[in-house]
């Protein structure tokens, strides 16, 4: 690849991006001229942290692009974590890889330990690594085609809703709003130099929202009394609607990989249509009928609550996943394995918004719904299945049977009844669920009056609580923009609410082991949270002011258990009771508004003995 060179002939569009860009680079040679010693004099660190914060300032001013073009790059360049082992949605199917992680962030953080040689050249190193990408004619191809510009707009709007706010990757909260402010000013420059050769391409109302948003930020008061949620109903989320309007009129299809889970159809940022992470219909994703597959929904539902799936024909999905618990077991720490001789060793989550992950379980093992429902099905302490016995059972009732069958002849690469046309049903049915809507929805899309308890709750999860950092709109998951890939945290669970010992379950590291992974699990959502206790991985918290509580001491390792590679600070965040109690009341407007009350179905008959006693919802 060639380093691209200064061109007088260039529009100021691409002037901007290149001067941005060698801006960086003089910012980081500065730096790199404080690390020729072994440690920086005490004298001099103060310029370096002065030259450090220039340095985020002008990445900032190219953040606009440099974190669509090349978002892994990026990390190097300003990433959050020293190392990383994740997996984007169009390479889930692969085993996770190291993505090593350098820059400003973890500059400023190695401040903590004292700024020497050793600490700063590597992180430097990466950063330059990191930054020859942008430099190179692969990346500037891009601009040759005219619909990066609004791809690039939709995802800075989304980072505005969702990380630039919160401290993810501004480790010192005093600069999140000079920054931002720097930011949206650069921006605004590159609006000028984009109008100047394309006119009249963005809405006069676009530009309008754009400098009321810009006076709110300098007139907002300080970080301390930041109002998150006006910051986003008003202002970032109006500006988001009309960006995905151009985008649906211009007909534009982005060429980056790492944003195609993204829906132009989505009018909010607030919306369950905003991106795609699975698959709802399974094998039937070819079927329209809407009548038929009501039909597969409904069969799904009968299916979900049906002990026939079990190899002892008395436990069901819904032993564990009760609909009338939110899709989990909210009666007990952790369920009991098949047979009913011991307890499985991690709480029962909530199947509701499952669809809005891209690796699933905890412990991230499966990267599909039908997989995960498939594992279920035939794990031995789970219901202890074979795929064979399942599809014999089931078509050995003659509703099912009639339905499969149909079902087969509009499925060409499933001719016979299979084990997938069945958790393809199972799946139909319980994300069915997934498009509700809570009243923190409402009140962020002006459907419903904000509640002032809400809105300060709300504000104190993206600021002094931090929640925001790990949690990202619109599921409060761990799938932030541009929703690819799903993200991991080691807490540092305890086995007791004693905190005598840290829990020895090993999570994402059982699927794949490496140090960074070990007692990592995927960030689930916290919608419904309120109502899907007890809570973590092992269910050993089982109020909402238990987990606050934790979070408020910094975690496992602020409490004195050994986690060396806790991702959570363990740092105290000094929450006041007032403080607890508004995040509790943000928290409970994320249960969103859904019928749990199930009267009893009658099952289908069977042609077997054995399966003439079934019950709804099995035994246990």
């Amino acid at each position: 690849m060639v380093a691209f060179k200064q061109n007088s002939n260039e529009k100021p569009y691409v002037q901007l991006y290149h001067q941005n860009v060698r801006d960086i680079r003089q910012h980081l040679l500065a730096l790199q001229e404080f690390a020729r010693h072994d440690a920086i004099e005490h004298n001099k660190i103060l310029a370096f942290q002065k030259e450090l914060q220039s340095a985020r300032i002008a990445v900032k001013r190219a953040d606009f692009w440099l974190r669509y073009l090349e978002p892994n790059q990026y990390k190097r360049l300003n990433g959050p974590l020293p190392v990383e082992y994740e997996t984007e949605v169009h390479e889930k199917f692969e085993l996770p890889y190291r993505r090593e992680g350098g820059g400003l962030t973890l500059l400023q953080l190695a401040g903590a330990e004292g700024y020497n040689n050793t600490t700063i050249q590597p992180l430097l190193t990466i950063a330059f690594q990191g930054l020859s990408a942008f430099e190179n004619d692969s990346v500037l191809s891009l601009f040759k085609d005219e619909n990066h510009f609004l791809f690039c707009n939709r995802l800075f709007l989304l980072n505005l809703a969702t990380i630039y706010t919160t401290g993810f990757d501004c480790p010192d909260s005093s600069r999140i709003l000079p920054e931002l402010i720097e930011m949206t000013m650069a921006v605004k420059t590159i609006y000028q130099a984009w109008l100047e050769e394309h006119p009249n391409y963005l809405e006069p109302l676009y530009l309008q929202h754009f400098t009321a948003m810009e006076g709110f930020l300098k007139n907002c008061g300080g970080y301390d009394c930041f109002n998150h949620f006006l910051f986003i109903r008003d202002y970032v989320n109006p500006l988001f609607s009309i960006n995905q309007k151009m985008i649906r009129e211009k007909r534009l299809k982005s060429a980056s990989r790492m944003d195609y889970s993204l829906n132009s159809a989505a009018t909010s940022i607030y919306s369950k249509t905003l991106y795609a992470a699975q698959s709802t219909k399974g094998v039937f994703g070819q079927i329209t009928n809407s009548d038929l597959i009501n039909e597969i929904r409904e069969t799904g539902k009968l299916l979900f609550n049906d002990p026939i799936l079990s190899g002892d024909n008395q436990r069901s999905c819904a032993s564990c996943h009760a609909l009338s618990s939110y899709f989990t077991d909210t009666s007990v720490t952790t369920h009991m394995q098949f047979g009913k001789t011991k307890r499985l060793e991690r709480n029962t989550p909530t199947l509701l918004n499952s669809s809005f992950n891209h690796l699933l379980m905890q412990d991230g093992k499966h990267y599909s719904l039908l997989a995960q429902a498939k594992a279920v099905i035939t794990n031995p302490i789970e219901m202890n299945s074979k795929e064979e016995e399942v599809v014999d059972k089931v078509m050995s009732c003659p509703l099912y049977k009639k339905r499969l069958l149909q079902w087969c002849r509009l499925t060409p690469a499933y001719p016979k009844p299979t084990i997938e046309h069945i958790t393809s049903a199972l799946i139909l049915y319980y994300t069915t669920f997934d498009r509700q809507q809570s009243p923190f929805d409402l009140m962020m899309n002006q459907q419903m009056e904000a509640d002032p308890s809400v809105v300060k709750g709300f504000n104190l999860f993206m600021g002094k609580a931090q929640c925001g950092t790990c949690h990202f709109a619109p599921l409060f998951n761990g799938v932030k923009p541009p929703y690819t890939g799903s993200e991991f945290e080691v807490l540092g669970v305890p086995s007791d609410t004693s905190y005598s010992t840290a829990d020895a379950d090993l999570g994402r590291s059982q699927v794949f082991d490496v140090p960074e992974t070990r007692n990592a699990f995927r960030t689930g959502t916290l919608r419904n949270v309120a109502v899907t206790g007890p809570y973590m991985h092992n269910g050993v918290f089982k109020t909402l002011d238990e987990v606050i509580d934790f979070y408020d001491q910094g975690g496992g390792a602020g409490r004195g258990l050994s986690f060396p590679n806790q991702t959570l600070s363990a740092e105290k965040l000094n929450l006041t009771k007032e403080e607890k109690t508004l995040l509790i009341t943000f928290l409970r407007s994320l249960t969103e508004a859904i019928t749990t009350h199930e009267s009893p179905i009658i099952l289908p008959s069977s042609r077997k003995k054995s399966l003439k006693s079934r019950t709804f919802h099995g035994v246990y």
